[in-house]
């Protein structure tokens, strides 16, 4: 089957917040700076997924804890120009301290809603993609994956930021709907539970869904994706104001805010269309990072 180009859940939330923000994202492909609360997001994802590295009885919060200097160091080695995060001088000094403690207590508020010792995950950061009928291909990462012994699937996916009001929580579920219509048609059996952990304030949100859900899913996202295509082929990509406006790194550019969009870039012959079966991996690349890290930008392969 021909692919006809590939969505994730980060780049659909894209498109539906602001088709705008996804041709900067996806078409232009225009570098954003890296916010302190996604890479604190970052860093508290790998706390979590490392956790379980160590033996069952040894994951403790003093444990996670002690990750997170480790684990800090490592992400600057392996993006050094996260260094520019804070300022240098006293003021930068107390400005990274708080936002490790604010790190900390993420972490810690973490075993206040699940004791790791008792579970032992299938997979952690599991990366999933599956070709739909139409051609779409739909890819993602799972933060973890857990098997029952009756063989039931939960989905379950940290969030840094806190729970969101409750008109809003069908768009936090729409992410976890996409991962689930993936395992699904991976595994022939729709996930029991879906579970989105928000270290922000401690909540957790639960959704059982069933094969209607992952039906609608699927006609959603199918449907995202002919807007998208009608976007490329008339070249009109709609600005969209809302709440994460003020965080967003395009406003300079954004005639929402009395700025012009760049000319919409020209794609070589004997190259693939950014959105196309091959350049739509860069449509995977990060996720949306809100006021509060709520996702943490990384590149899906």
């Amino acid at each position: 089957m021909a692919v006809v180009g590939s969505l994730s859940p980060s780049r659909a939330g894209d498109f539906m917040t602001c088709p705008l923000l996804y041709r900067f994202r996806v078409i232009d492909r225009i570098p954003e700076r890296p916010s302190a609360a996604a890479v604190r997001g970052t860093l508290v994802h790998a706390v979590l997924e490392r956790l379980f590295d160590l033996p069952t009885g040894g994951r403790t919060p003093e444990a996670a804890l002690a990750m997170l200097g480790p684990e800090w160091e490592r992400l600057l080695e392996s993006e050094p120009e996260l260094a520019g995060l804070f300022e240098e001088g006293a003021a930068g000094d107390a400005e990274r301290d708080e936002w490790l403690a604010q790190a900390r207590r993420m972490v810690e508020r973490y075993f206040t809603l699940e004791d790791p010792r008792r579970l032992e995950p299938a997979e952690r950061e599991l990366f999933v993609e599956t070709v739909l009928d139409s051609g779409l291909k739909l890819r993602g990462y799972i933060d973890r994956v857990d098997v029952a012994p009756t063989g039931d699937v939960r989905i379950v996916d940290y969030k840094t930021g806190s729970a969101p009001r409750a008109d809003f929580e069908a768009r936090a579920l729409f992410q976890m709907k996409f991962y689930a219509l993936v395992v699904w048609r991976l595994r022939g059996r729709v996930p029991r539970l879906l579970q989105l952990m928000y270290l922000g304030n401690g909540e957790v949100l639960r959704y059982e869904p069933d094969e209607a859900d992952l039906r609608a899913t699927q006609r959603k996202v199918e449907a995202l994706w002919q807007a998208i295509r009608r976007a490329m082929d008339t070249g009109e990509w709609r600005s969209r104001r809302g709440r994460l406006c003020d965080w967003c790194d395009h406003r300079e550019r954004c005639p929402e805010f009395g700025g012009t969009p760049p000319p919409l870039p020209v794609v070589r012959v004997g190259r693939p269309s950014p959105a196309g079966p091959d350049g739509g991996a860069a449509a995977e690349a990060g996720a949306v990072a809100g006021p509060e890290g709520a996702a943490r930008e990384r590149d899906e392969l």
